[in-house]
């Protein structure tokens, strides 16, 4: 008997909360946007890349760092299996970060990413 009236006032005070502050833990909400930077860059080697148009910019190699010695600034993108070639991403141009899928997607066009060997 006690454990129920516990467990109603504790509802009934989640639900009061939840009310007023405008949002409710039910299963309708849902969250917006993302932040990509909020996104480990470090475990992202072998996650495939695509601009902003869906077309295929390569998998990623390796996160490069440059500012901070344990925040990588950008990755490096191979466009093939036995291509030379590869593409500087910067962090800014991650649009969106699929983790189930192993996606990244970009916010610019694939001729606008800077090419280097």
């Amino acid at each position: 008997m006690v454990l129920s009236v516990l467990s109603l006032e504790r509802g009934l005070f989640n639900k009061l909360l939840t009310a007023s502050a405008g949002f409710s833990l039910q299963s309708a909400n849902s969250v917006r946007d993302v932040s990509s930077l909020a996104y480990d860059l470090r475990s992202t080697a072998g996650y495939l890349v695509a601009d902003k148009f869906g077309r295929l910019v390569g998998r990623v190699e390796c996160p490069m760092y440059g500012t901070a010695p344990d925040v990588p600034d950008a990755l490096s993108v191979r466009a093939g299996f036995l291509s030379r070639r590869r593409r500087l991403v910067p962090a800014d141009a991650i649009d969106q970060i699929d983790g189930t899928s192993g996606v990244i997607g970009l916010s610019v066009e694939r001729n606008k990413i800077r090419r280097f060997l």
